[in-house]
Formats: C-alpha cells, structure tokens, sequence
C-alpha cells in the first residue's frame, strides 16, 4: 500500500508526540516548525531547552580520561588527529560535486607545523607527502599552518582518493563501543607523485 505524504506525516505525528503538532497542512501554509511542536496551535520551539530541560534538571555522569590507544613513539612520531573541514561533509560525496565549494577546497590537505616541515624537508605548501601508520600509507598534499602545534597533523576525510581512515584503527570505547577512528601515531615524509608510486 502506498502512502500519501500527508499520511505519512499523520503517523509520524501520532507516534512521535514531539512532532504532535506538525501536519501536512501547516507544511502547505509554509509554517516553519521546529521540534518539539506539541500540539496543532503550538508554535513549535526555534530555541530548545528555553525554559526548561526535557527530563528536568540537567544530568551530570562522572567520566574518566583514557589515553588515546596508540601514541606517537621512536618509529611513528606524530600524532594524527581527523576531521572534517569547512566545505566537505562527510566523505564528500555530495559537496565534492558542487563547483563553488570544490573550487575552494579541490584537494585532500594534510596540515603540518612549519616547525616539523622544516624538520622533514617539507619547504613549500602543496607538496606532495606521504602518511604512514602501522595499518596503511596514503598520500596527500601537506598544508603548512601554524593551526596544529608541533607533533600533530590534521587530515580530513572527505577525499576518496585520499583515505585518512586506513591509517586509523579501530580501538573501542568501552561503554559506547564507538571506535577510534579520530586519533593514532603516524610518520611523515616527503613522497614522490602518485601516479609513480601506487598509495598501499
């Protein structure tokens, strides 16, 4: 059986009571509704937790520093943090496709310290390195900026071509069970072209 956009919306409604209010035809008025909207006159709620908190008062849960489950040593020296940047969400797969934000930003960028660049041999922007960790080696174009301290690099994972998260591994957090993927000790040197050298 299928559905009418408006019944869809009618069961969404009836099961999340947070949307209660939300119906196809306030949608057609062009009303912006923000969550929750708790009934068909509520206005819904542009500012979350304005006058009170959901379960109450706020929660608070004792955490506990864990070091990271691998850190730089004699044979990777540097500590590798990922991200994202500004103009690619993700992998890329949507934003990779818009012009203006390719335009800005066309290129996996690893960003390096001027001191740890000069250390590597690394003199200018753009030249081509390579990033090994114990798991795999990619290839990108180092970006030297003062944005990272000594000892760390920061490479995003939005470039395929470049694929930050094969140096990564895949230590668990012991509660959440989320792995590891932001942080692990890598070495970095000076690389020769891509298309001379395949990336492992």
């Amino acid at each position: 059986m299928r559905l009418a956009s408006s019944d869809v919306i009618s069961q969404s409604c009836r099961v999340a009571p947070s949307y209660a209010g939300v119906s196809h035809q306030r949608l057609l008025n062009g009303e912006r509704l923000q969550w929750p909207v708790t009934s068909l006159s509520h206005p819904g709620t542009p500012i979350l937790h304005r006058e009170k908190f959901t379960r109450g008062k706020g929660g608070f849960t004792v955490t506990f520093h864990l070091p990271p489950a691998e850190l730089p040593d004699a044979e990777y020296p540097f500590l590798l943090n990922t991200g994202r940047v500004l103009y690619h969400w993700h992998g890329g797969e949507l934003t990779r496709r818009a012009k203006g934000l390719l335009a800005v930003y066309p290129q996996p960028l690893v960003e390096l310290n001027p001191e740890d660049a000069f250390v590597l041999g690394i003199q200018m922007d753009r030249e081509l390195i390579r990033i090994t960790s114990r798991r795999g080696s990619i290839q990108a174009n180092a970006w030297i900026s003062e944005r990272v301290p000594p000892g760390i690099i920061f490479a995003n994972f939005a470039f395929p071509e470049s694929p930050t998260n094969v140096l990564t591994l895949a230590a668990l957090d012991p509660v959440a069970k989320i792995p590891e993927y932001k942080i692990c000790a890598v070495k970095v040197e000076k690389s020769v072209p891509i298309d001379a050298e395949p990336v492992i």
